[in-house]
């Protein structure tokens, strides 16, 4: 895995060629329009990484992930199988940046004490589902099917929230972003499916916007069916729900106050804006140890791809070292 110690600082692009971005490397391929493909052409023959004007994939999906013992492999080709999109292997991939963060997080069993940090209130044994995989059930998490099946949804172009955390207190629906946003559209305005009509009209019951408005105009069509799917999945299981959408600092610094007044939110309900760098402080709060180490490192230098100018990006806004996380001051050095 290449972070931002092994990439130039800055690329030369011109309107034919793009430089390999690995440090000290001379190679440079023909340049890529619109849509990234996997080419010789596009090649480095050096590092054989695809490379594009603003990113780069590598030629294994595992070049891009940080844990992938035995038992990490094996959970990643259970998910793989149910996942129905996957671009894991592109250095920019947010799924990669979930898998990486979220894997750690379980193996070091400091999931339970995150979203504590994050809603305030304790919340044991976390089960987490990854893009809807299920390790106890080995297959899509049978909650997840109804609720598709329940809102008329298919099942092969249906919702998938990046994770979904079950604990004994609460049920969680994780919306992870890296470079995209929130701004989501139907490719189908007119398909309703039965969001306005399944669950005995439930849609009344959590949203004080009419559809249009959150899908269309709000262009929230995203996260309007995770908070739709969700609310009556909790609702189901008698569990309080949080939306949490997980973004990066510099990003979606208004959402909340975008998307609460469509919906209607309690002391059960309730939607939050979590970011990267907020967990990137929990780590670091927790004792040293060796993956520890890793995954600070991993945020310190991880790289978010190349500006049209072909300046290096960083992922993220943890240059200072100190950050605030929502309950307590932390200081990182």
């Amino acid at each position: 895995m290449f972070d931002a110690r092994d990439l130039k600082s800055q690329i030369a692009i011109t309107q034919s060629l793009v430089e390999c971005p690995v440090d000290g490397c001379s190679n440079h391929v023909e340049r890529q329009r619109k849509v990234f493909r996997r080419k010789k052409q596009f090649q480095c023959p050096t590092h054989k990484i695809f490379i594009s004007p603003s990113t780069f994939e590598y030629p294994k999906e595992t070049d891009n992930l940080l844990w992938k013992d035995t038992s990490d492999l094996a959970l990643f080709n259970s998910i793989k199988k149910y996942k129905r999109e996957s671009r894991i292997s592109r250095d920019n991939s947010e799924d990669a940046l979930t898998w990486n963060v979220f894997r750690y997080l379980e193996k070091n069993n400091q999931l339970a004490e995150l979203l504590f940090h994050t809603t305030n209130s304790n919340q044991p044994n976390p089960e987490i589902i990854y893009w809807s995989y299920s390790q106890r059930k080995d297959g899509v998490w049978p909650e997840l099917t109804k609720a598709r099946i329940e809102f008329g949804e298919h099942l092969q172009r249906s919702s998938e929230p990046d994770l979904i955390v079950k604990t004994e207190r609460s049920l969680f629906f994780i919306e992870a972003k890296f470079t995209a946003t929130n701004k989501t559209v139907p490719s189908n305005p007119k398909a309703y499916k039965k969001y306005l009509t399944g669950g005995d009209d439930w849609y009344r019951n959590v949203f004080q916007s009419d559809y249009e408005t959150v899908a269309l105009e709000s262009r929230k069509y995203e996260l309007l069916r995770f908070w739709l799917l969700g609310t009556w999945i909790a609702s189901q299981i008698n569990r309080d729900f949080y939306l949490v959408n997980l973004v990066l600092g510099e990003r979606e610094k208004s959402i909340e106050a975008h998307f609460v007044p469509h919906i209607n939110v309690s002391e059960t309900r309730k939607f939050l804006r979590l970011t990267w760098e907020e967990i990137y402080q929990y780590i670091g709060s927790n004792l040293p140890n060796e993956s520890k180490n890793k995954m600070i490192t991993y945020f310190k230098y991880k790289a978010v791809g190349y500006n049209h100018v072909g300046e290096l990006q960083p992922a993220f806004n943890i240059s200072n070292g100190i950050l605030y996380l929502r309950n307590e001051n932390l200081n990182i050095s």
